[in-house]
């Protein structure tokens, strides 16, 4: 999460270049034209340090001399309300970061970048699906994507080792039987060591983000297509025409892992360690995270012998999906230098300086051509491939929807309401929502 840095970081930009007749020296052609005015755009961002743009800053200089950019790294636990009082009061940045949730929530505030610099069609080409379907609203464009983070599985080598497990599962039936393996219960049914932290909601880090991926694996359609209300709840035909509902299905699979009568995977609790607590401790052989949390990871346990692979699909032959977790760019709709600051984006989204960008930040690429470049690297590779069928789903409000994602989680897992009873009462605290966004 980073800490806050208030200092500001000066990037000398400009925006049009000077040309001039080449039959007179610059200092004396009366065609040169005057100058751009001087303009200074503030960026604010969360985790990137000021120091992660310094490199850029010499390339920036060639192009932009005349812009110059006042950065500010942000602390994201106070960063959206900090964000929405300084814009409220006229004094917010002109380029920021926004969550690739809120889009449905504070598109108000953001500018739609011109149409002569990107269409849709070209978006599509040049960034991951999973962008368009964040930042795209009615054909409009909101913001860029530098990175795109998701979700996948670490596991502890020496626990599967000790194990006799010879690899990691790829599908969830693999997982299941892995589980099944790695759990240490006492004579009393505690668990001692767990096969993964799954099944409940606040003592797992990102449990709803794990929940809801789950769910559009199954083929799960999570709202309508008018954005106008949830649909979670809803049953839905296979190919085969076979009625099923896969948002139940998704929310009976993971809180299963909580149930003690599954005596099979049976496997954690709401009296376990933090999800992150417990693998860094080896009392968790399996977590689901994104690609930030490895250096965090090294840097509590520099002897914890951990690796990531693709998050477990349903099958080998059924439709890749993992959940997407990011931070785009976007450009204020109050800023009076709405054209610049588009312009300062487009120029750090290109191939060679976004590229740049992700060599000192160590995330996976948003943009498609530099995907390939990704994939040898042995923390990002998993990741960056992952990123072509990363999803996500428009929600009103992500803070609240992750409170009623978790209420669904734990009504199930202490009892007070049925699998059913639980999506059925999310799907319409969902759907409420979704009409005090759209009044």
């Amino acid at each position: 999460m980073g800490r806050k840095d208030k200092k500001a970081v000066w990037l000398s930009m400009l925006v049009i270049p000077v040309f001039f007749s080449g039959v007179f020296a610059v200092s004396f052609s009366p065609c040169r034209e005057a100058a751009p005015p001087q303009i200074t755009l503030e960026f604010w961002s969360v985790f990137d340090d000021s120091d992660v743009y310094t490199p850029l800053l010499a390339q920036m200089k060639a192009d932009y001399p005349n812009i110059s950019i006042n950065y500010f790294k942000k602390d994201v636990t106070i960063y959206e309300k900090e964000l929405i009082d300084a814009l409220a009061a006229g004094k917010g940045p002109d380029i920021f970061a926004i969550h690739n949730t809120w889009l449905p929530k504070h598109k108000d505030k953001l500018a739609e970048a011109p149409t002569t610099m990107i269409d849709e069609k070209r978006f599509k080409e040049v960034f991951v699906d999973v962008a368009a379907q964040d930042l795209i609203n009615e054909g409009k464009i909101y913001g860029f994507p530098v990175a795109v983070d998701n979700l996948a599985l670490f596991y502890n080598t020496d626990l599967f080792n000790s194990a006799g497990l010879s690899g990691p599962p790829a599908t969830w039936s693999d997982f299941n039987n892995d589980v099944e393996k790695l759990t240490r219960r006492d004579a009393s049914g505690n668990i001692l060591q767990a096969g993964a932290a799954i099944g409940t909601a606040r003592n797992i880090n990102r449990s709803t983000d794990l929940l809801g991926v789950l769910m559009l694996q199954g083929g799960t359609k999570m709202i309508d297509d008018a954005k106008a209300e949830a649909t979670f709840d809803r049953m839905v035909s296979s190919a085969n025409q076979e009625v099923f509902n896969p948002g139940l299905q998704g929310l009976r699979y993971f809180t299963g892992f909580a149930n003690r009568n599954n005596s099979k995977i049976y496997t954690w609790n709401s009296q376990q360690n933090y999800s992150l607590d417990a693998f860094v401790e080896g009392k968790a052989a399996m977590m689901f995270n994104y690609s930030y949390q490895i250096p965090q990871l090294r840097a509590r346990a520099p002897h914890l012998n951990f690796a990531v692979v693709p998050l477990p699909q349903i099958s080998a032959n059924s439709k890749k999906v993992t959940y997407a977790n990011y931070w785009p760019l976007a450009v204020s709709k109050t800023s009076k230098n709405q054209t610049h600051a588009w312009q300062v984006l487009g120029w750090l989204v290109k191939q060679e300086n976004l590229k740049t960008y992700l060599d000192a930040t160590k995330k996976p690429a948003a943009r498609r051509d530099l995907i390939d470049g990704q994939k040898s690297d042995s923390d990002l590779g998993i990741f960056a491939e992952q990123a072509l069928f990363a999803q996500c789903w428009w929600q009103a409000d992500n803070i609240a929807v992750e409170q009623i994602f978790a209420d669904m989680i734990e009504s199930v897992t202490n009892g007070s309401a049925t699998a059913e009873e639980a999506l059925q009462r999310g799907n319409q605290q969902t759907t409420l929502l979704m009409g005090k966004a759209n009044p």
